[in-house]
């Protein structure tokens, strides 16, 4: 059985061809594509939070409020800059 661990490895390369294809189709409203981006920073700050919880504390990142809150800010910064983006384009394409 595949751990979750590496289902969540294998998760980064699909989601890498959609950043590489969205990127490159220049259709996607460039706030919308930052977001997507920072979810990659998301990422890259919750491993290492995972691990130092892990360590420090011998629970995981989701018992220990403040690290798993720390993490959780950059996923909500994506996901507003997701929504921001796409607005702005709605909002562009109605005064056409």
């Amino acid at each position: 059985m595949i751990s979750k661990d590496t289902l969540f490895a294998l998760s980064l390369f699909p989601y890498l061809g959609f950043l590489w294809f969205i990127t490159r189709s220049g259709k996607m409203p460039r706030l919308s594509l930052i977001g997507f981006y920072m979810t990659l920073v998301f990422v890259g700050v919750t491993i290492p939070a995972g691990i130092y919880s892990r360590v420090a504390y011998g629970e995981s990142l989701a018992n220990i409020d403040w690290l798993h809150g720390g993490a959780e800010f950059f996923l909500t910064l994506s996901n507003i800059l997701i929504v921001l983006g796409f607005y702005q384009a709605v909002r562009e394409k109605k005064q056409e």
